[in-house]
């Protein structure tokens, strides 16, 4: 009956209406299926344990019962309470019960004696396992930083990547165009060659065609002359050669 209750106040508002057996088997089919910590989750720092007195007494006891019953509340209600447990032979007084004694002022008399050696051990011991972890977790957070760095380098990579595209893409288009304009430098050398050489052919015949026709005529017109014709030239040209110096030193 009590664990009806303390899960139908523990359900959601939701499930409180449903019947209790049914709200039950929900709560039950509601909770999470991965209730396991997380293995390389933080850790929550352990709690730090409470004062006590006497060794064994809580001190929550005594501040309970300090607002009811006063300072000696605690000490009289424990007093009447094994005087209670004698009377009623509750507890009864036995060879054990001395056993127990001592082996309690032996217990006492190694805490007193022994205890803060002891105690001042398990915190060296505690404190070498603690700086153990708390190096091991430092050499763990450097590698994650450095992790982190260099993962943040390759993104700062990427990020500049379409630069280096650019570039590429440049380059290319560049080497294209170079290679465009030497097949036409290619195109127009092989052209100009070609005509270079129709030019000097279409030279080479009229100079030829000249030299034929010179001598054609040449050979006409030696042919033509006779050689009366010749002796008379001749004549004629010994004349005016006279008469041009004749000339000459009347000029003089």
């Amino acid at each position: 009956m009590l664990s009806r209750l303390a899960l139908q106040a523990l359900a959601p508002a939701g499930l409180r209406t449903l019947a209790p057996c049914l709200s039950v088997g929900v709560v039950h089919v509601s909770r999470p299926l991965h209730t396991c910590q997380q293995r390389l989750a933080p850790v929550p720092p352990l709690p730090e344990g409470g004062k006590v007195r006497h060794g064994i007494i809580p001190e929550e006891f005594f501040e309970f019962l300090y607002p009811k019953t006063g300072v000696t509340g605690p000490y009289m209600f424990g007093t009447g309470l094994l005087l209670y447990l004698l009377s009623k032979e509750i507890y009864v007084i036995n060879h054990e019960t001395m056993s127990g004694l001592c082996v309690l002022a032996l217990i006492i008399f190694c805490v007193k004696k022994y205890g803060s050696t002891v105690a001042a051990f398990a915190d060296k011991i505690q404190q070498d396992e603690l700086n153990v972890m708390e190096s091991v977790k430092s050499h763990n957070m450097n590698q994650l930083e450095e992790v982190i760095q260099h993962e943040k380098k390759e993104q700062w990579r990427m990020e500049g990547l379409h630069f280096l595209f650019d570039a590429k893409r440049t380059n290319v288009a560049v080497i294209l165009e170079t290679n465009y304009r030497e097949r036409l430098l290619t195109v127009y050398s092989e052209v100009k060659k070609r005509l270079d050489y129709q030019l000097a052919l279409q030279h080479l015949k009229r100079t030829m065609e000249k030299d034929h026709m010179i001598s054609w005529i040449e050979r006409n017109v030696k042919q033509s002359i006779t050689l009366q014709q010749e002796k008379e030239s001749i004549a004629k040209c010994i004349l005016d050669l006279k008469m041009l110096s004749k000339s000459a030193q009347a000029t003089v």
